[in-house]
């Protein structure tokens, strides 16, 4: 049955289109008009949801693992299949031009196919004539998912897939920021998934306590600021939820004097604006060695004048806005207190008035330590280049943060890129590369970034509990 992307948002409720007296309106943060109006969902809709998620959980859980890979991979197959449509609304509603559109919807993708080849071994811990001793994981119930609005499509997947996987059935809310990529999945998936095992509501931040405090919700999976991630976490202490909790980061990148400025410039630009650096693992703090430091800040600029600022359904844009005015009040806050400080801007640093939630690619040339745009995460295209000289000196800026989500090294000596990534507070340190992920590999953050792990086995493991069945075997000449 053809899918209308643009237009009839309902939620998916026990495999049924699902609508509220109230909504919510979804924005397009290029255009500031309003493209949809979206269900805001009531607390008697999210008990129907996780009641629906709870019947369909026994027969869901029962299956064979081989057969929820199987539902899984399909919900990939169905994404590629939409795969155009899905990259025209995201760009709508989340704002980003066609080239990230494109990494977020085939990544979905993978992500489903290669979440799908996972499977969590049986653990013999004893076997002999007497007992056998064995540990298995199980899954824990119904997952509640919350997702952010930088990646919405993507970062949804990345809860869908492993708590399905690992045989748990789901209670997904989107931000309410971007909602309408995540309502059009949950459509999609009614004729593929049985009714209850996904069930997605809409609402705003009501909603998200309903379901943080909801008694039949065995775990939340949460992609937000730490801010939200410590009331989640708070919330879900009521009847001892499971979480995962991936949260905010000050991500710095440390640049070694070994480097070539020019051939190591447009990677480093990526690194801190990709997105619109509406990414938790942005490069937020560049720290560059003096000896190479004024050849880079130069390159960098030079790189940035060639990137178009625009509305990400343009043809050419390269960066789009902000993805709404809450954030974008932010970020221009940050400007304004730069300016006030009288930190040196060498490109951007002022919001030209007119529509859209655009803020121009703005670096910083070697501001304080503790001005703001260093210490806070901007989650918006704003970059302090720091100069160090020192390796001891740059190792303890980088870490003075309460943020360990991930950093990255860059050097011509991998050896002493990787002694400095040994001494980074952070759960993912790459070295002359970043933003690098995989579903086979564990990604999750240090310090006040988060609780938990998402993607590879370990993050799988985190939708299960863990359990050991021990056996002991009669003798047969016991006569019992």
């Amino acid at each position: 049955m053809p899918v209308n992307f643009f237009d009839d948002y309902t939620m998916t409720i026990d495999g049924r289109a699902g609508v509220s007296a109230a909504t919510i309106e979804a924005i397009n943060p290029a255009t500031e008009e309003v493209i949809a109006q979206v269900p805001d969902a009531s607390r008697a809709q999210l008990d129907e949801a996780v009641d629906a998620a709870r019947r369909a959980f026994p027969a869901w859980s029962a299956r064979p693992v081989a057969e929820r890979q199987a539902f899984v991979s399909k919900i990939g197959d169905a994404i590629e299949a939409h795969a155009e449509d899905f990259m025209r609304l995201l760009t709508r509603e989340q704002g980003k031009a066609r080239a990230g559109a494109e990494w977020e919807i085939g990544g979905s993708v993978i992500w489903c196919r290669e979440i799908a080849k996972q499977e969590l071994p049986l653990h013999v811990v004893e076997e002999s004539d007497d007992r056998t001793v064995e540990t298995r994981r199980v899954p824990l119930g119904v997952v509640g998912g919350i997702t952010p609005w930088n990646f919405p499509v993507l970062l949804a997947i990345w809860k869908i897939a492993p708590a399905l996987v690992a045989g748990n059935t789901m209670v997904l809310k989107p931000s309410p920021y971007t909602p309408l990529c995540t309502l059009k999945l949950g459509e999609i998936l009614r004729d593929i998934l049985p009714a209850g095992v996904l069930n997605i509501v809409s609402g705003g931040n009501d909603l998200g306590a309903w379901m943080t405090g909801h008694p039949g919700i065995a775990k939340v999976s949460f992609t937000g600021s730490t801010a939200t991630g410590r009331k989640i976490m708070e919330s879900s202490a009521s009847n001892l939820k499971r979480i995962t909790l991936e949260l905010g980061g000050n991500d710095p990148a440390i640049v070694l004097p070994d480097v070539d400025p020019a051939k190591v410039a447009q990677e480093l630009f990526w690194a801190a604006f990709q997105n619109s650096a509406q990414f938790c693992v942005a490069a937020k703090r560049l720290y560059v060695h003096a000896d190479v430091y004024d050849e880079l800040r130069d390159a960098l600029v030079d790189y940035a004048k060639t990137v178009k600022v625009g509305d990400g359904a343009e043809q050419g844009t390269d960066l789009g806005p902000i993805q709404n005015r809450m954030q974008f009040e932010k970020v221009k806050d940050l400007l304004v207190d730069a300016k006030a400080s009288g930190l040196k801007a060498l490109i951007g640093g002022e919001v030209e008035d007119g529509t859209g939630f655009f803020v121009p690619v703005t670096i910083y040339d070697n501001p304080p330590e503790d001005s703001r745009v260093v210490r806070e995460e901007a989650f918006g295209p704003i970059l302090p280049l720091l100069k160090f000289d020192d390796l001891e000196d740059v190792v303890a800026r980088a870490n003075d943060t309460e943020y360990g989500l991930a950093a990255s090294v860059w050097s011509n000596d991998s050896q002493k890129a990787k002694e400095i990534a040994s001494r980074i507070e952070a759960g993912t340190v790459w070295i002359n590369e970043i933003h690098s992920f995989s579903p086979h590999v564990a990604f999750g953050g240090h310090k006040q970034s988060g609780v938990g792990i998402e993607n590879s086995l370990e993050g799988l493991a985190e939708y299960t509990n863990s359990q050991t069945i021990v056996t002991r075997r009669v003798p047969a000449s016991s006569g019992a």
